[in-house]
């Protein structure tokens, strides 16, 4: 996916908020809902932009999916951002 898309889904700060939570490990969509003053649909919304993005996965354990963090994505954004400041993942 390209940066458009990832930047889509990091400017919500639902999204955001779900990013935070999943830095902390792997959760399934009802351990994530359970967070939020929100519906179901509203968060598995939620996760489709940030999957379509991708900013994070899904695994299929047993009955459950869990979703977790694609930090690559997020490296790829942030070493753009460093080139910009004219810094390199090697200079950090």
């Amino acid at each position: 996916m390209g940066f458009a898309e990832t930047f889509k889904a990091l400017s919500d700060p639902t999204r955001r908020e779900i990013l935070n939570l999943l830095r902390e490990g792997p959760l399934t969509a009802g351990e994530i809902v359970e967070r939020f003053d929100m519906t179901g649909a509203t968060i598995s919304h939620h996760l489709s932009v940030l999957k379509h993005a991708g900013v994070i996965d899904d695994e299929k354990k047993g009955k459950y999916i869990y979703y977790y963090l694609n930090s690559s994505v997020l490296d790829d954004v942030l070493n753009w951002i460093l080139s910009l400041k004219g810094e390199t993942d090697d200079e950090k």
